[in-house]
């Protein structure tokens, strides 16, 4: 299927904003294709056995935006950086959905240590070092980060959790691309202490 022309999903976006109910029905034959390799990426950056489909966390995470009813659509840019930062928070919350059940499980022991997710925090990297961290940690990290660096913080969300490219990042935020390399190399190396750290 061909993508969508941006100004398209703009104008849908828009008539959302505005509470066209009909704009919906036509907005996600347009966006699921791309919605739904964000997702992929996220996916593939998780455990092996990680119950959650790609299919299903595009499902969930679309129902969400759409439901959105203060949410004010500027442009497709907005769209699918809200949509990789939706995507976030489902995983995370299954993630922590998981470590409860653990921890409350048929095991009998309620303090017994749980093993938490681990994932490489070098996404599209694949020449560097593969560094596992806990999902939880990062997740709790970068809101750190966002604190004091809101940029840094997306564009870690952007490229972890949304799986995009440095070229897809810089387009998104509307900086270069050597802006995002520089701002990633910056944030991993800030993530990777703070996460030690804990």
């Amino acid at each position: 299927m061909a993508s969508a022309a941006p100004t398209d999903v703009t104008q849908l976006l828009f008539a959302l904003s505005r509470g066209d109910k009909d704009a919906l029905s036509r907005l996600l034959p347009l966006v699921y294709d791309e919605l739904h390799a964000i997702a992929g990426r996220a996916m593939r950056r998780e455990r092996s056995d990680h119950t959650l489909q790609t299919t299903a966390l595009v499902n969930e995470a679309f129902l969400k935006l759409v439901d959105q009813s203060r949410a004010q659509w500027q442009h497709r840019s907005q769209f699918f950086a809200v949509a990789a930062q939706v995507m976030r928070r489902i995983l995370v919350d299954h993630a922590r959905a998981r470590q409860a059940a653990k921890r409350g499980g048929a095991g009998g022991e309620g303090d017994a240590p749980v093993q938490r997710a681990r994932v490489s925090i070098e996404a599209a990297e694949p020449a560097a070092p593969s560094s596992a961290v806990d999902v939880v940690a990062l997740d709790e990290a970068l809101t750190r980060l966002a604190a004091m660096d809101e940029q840094q913080g997306r564009i870690v969300e952007l490229r972890f959790f949304g799986g995009l490219t440095v070229e897809q990042t810089a387009d998104l935020l509307g900086i270069s691309p050597a802006t995002v390399k520089r701002d990633w190399t910056v944030a991993k190396a800030w993530l990777h202490r703070e996460i030690a750290g804990e």
